[in-house]
């Protein structure tokens, strides 16, 4: 078994700094809707250690890049009241699609950041070049409808029945593992983060 570790400690790092942003975009949105919850909490920051979770940003991670079992890896949870949010869960869906978001903004500006360095340092361009992939792979990862991914708001928003969702998200974590394993999903997120980086390099050369 191959054991992948400059690819592992890479996505570790990039993960870290990507995190911080994703899970702001969040706790942002959820101030900006009138839910005070996250600012109580001190998510309202780009602190990477205010959205640290241990299995997620390091151990599953490392794990999976270790391996060679694609990546898998999320920030810790930011929590909203969507009683407290304007909208109700119309507003919920906005929360969720921001840090998606965020990670599309991240791409293109580490895209311009990688542009910007090439002629400078070739090693250096290369690591935000991968940022830019990672960046496009989390943002399609996180909109899959499978709790606790922000994707599964997705369906909190089409107003699926609260037990139901309750229900998924019980074995969320083992469905995602299965479906990953059973079909071609994580080869089709590789490839789409693939022309999106191609996509967002090629548009700034």
């Amino acid at each position: 078994m191959q054991i992948h570790w400059q690819e592992a400690i890479i996505n570790v790092l990039l993960l870290w700094m990507l995190t911080a942003p994703h899970e702001f975009a969040h706790a942002w949105m959820a101030t900006r809707l009138g839910d005070d919850t996250p600012r109580l909490q001190g998510r309202v920051t780009l602190n990477p250690l205010a959205h640290v979770d241990m299995i997620g940003t390091l151990l599953l991670p490392a794990v999976t890049s270790l391996l060679g079992y694609g990546f898998l890896g999320w920030g810790k949870p930011v929590y909203t009241q969507t009683s407290k949010l304007r909208g109700g869960l119309n507003g919920l869906l906005l929360v969720a699609l921001a840090g998606p978001g965020s990670n599309v903004v991240l791409a293109v500006i580490l895209g311009i950041l990688a542009a910007a360095l090439i002629p400078i340092s070739h090693t250096v361009a290369a690591f935000l070049v991968h940022g830019v992939w990672l960046s496009l792979y989390l943002a399609i990862f996180n909109m899959l409808p499978v709790p606790p991914l922000d994707g599964s708001k997705l369906l909190l928003a089409a107003r699926i029945p609260p037990a139901i969702y309750l229900e998924i998200s019980r074995f969320g974590f083992v469905l995602l593992l299965v479906v990953m394993q059973a079909t071609n999903l994580l080869q089709w997120m590789v490839e789409w983060s693939n022309r999106g980086t191609v996509a967002i390099l090629g548009v700034l050369r």
